[in-house]
């Protein structure tokens, strides 16, 4: 069986982020073929086009360990309707200089989690904008909107909710065909 790499990209950066619990079950429950791994992105400057003359080394790590992997998986929060800075930050830094983008055409999905019962679909779709721009093949369906998450983990930070469980094993399972689709 052919193993894909898939960096793990979370958007939010507190400690005990909804988003990153809900990455490492995703991590948990990933096929096989899939093997994660997460990819921090919270020490990367801002991005700044002057800074390109004498590019920042968090920069130049970004690009170099993007290029490492097959596929993307994102998990973001919402912040006013929209991703984090943090992770359009990246996403920013990554598709520079021009022409040379390390998120090109790298098959990819996205997982908003939110306290709320919206579940972050202003971000979800935020993002999937930015993703189709940066010629990221982004998977539609199934959708993958958590909302209410703050009552679905113990204080351990297990995910208690057998629905959402199942529901996430199906959505790997779709991110499994999806990628295995873009890549062979």
């Amino acid at each position: 069986m052919k193993k894909y790499k898939v960096a793990v990209i979370v958007g939010s950066l507190r400690k005990e982020s909804y988003n990153l619990k809900t990455a490492k079950v995703l991590m948990e429950i990933a096929p096989e073929s899939l093997s994660t791994e997460l990819l921090d992105i919270a020490g990367i400057p801002m991005y700044n086009q002057d800074l390109e003359e004498n590019t920042p080394k968090e920069w130049v790590e970004l690009r170099e360990n993007v290029k490492k992997y097959d596929a993307l998986l994102f998990l973001t929060p919402e912040y006013n309707r929209s991703v984090p800075a943090v992770l359009k930050n990246a996403l920013d830094v990554g598709s520079r200089p021009p022409g040379k983008s390390c998120w090109n055409a790298k098959p990819a999905a996205i997982v908003s989690v939110s306290t709320g019962s919206i579940s972050g679909f202003g971000a979800n779709h935020h993002l999937r904008q930015s993703l189709t721009f940066l010629n990221v093949p982004t998977m539609a369906q199934p959708e993958a909107y958590i909302g209410g998450v703050a009552d679905l983990f113990d204080d351990q930070g297990n995910l208690t909710n057998n629905s959402t469980k199942e529901f996430l094993k199906t959505f790997m399972l779709a991110f499994e065909k999806w990628v295995i689709t873009h890549l062979e």
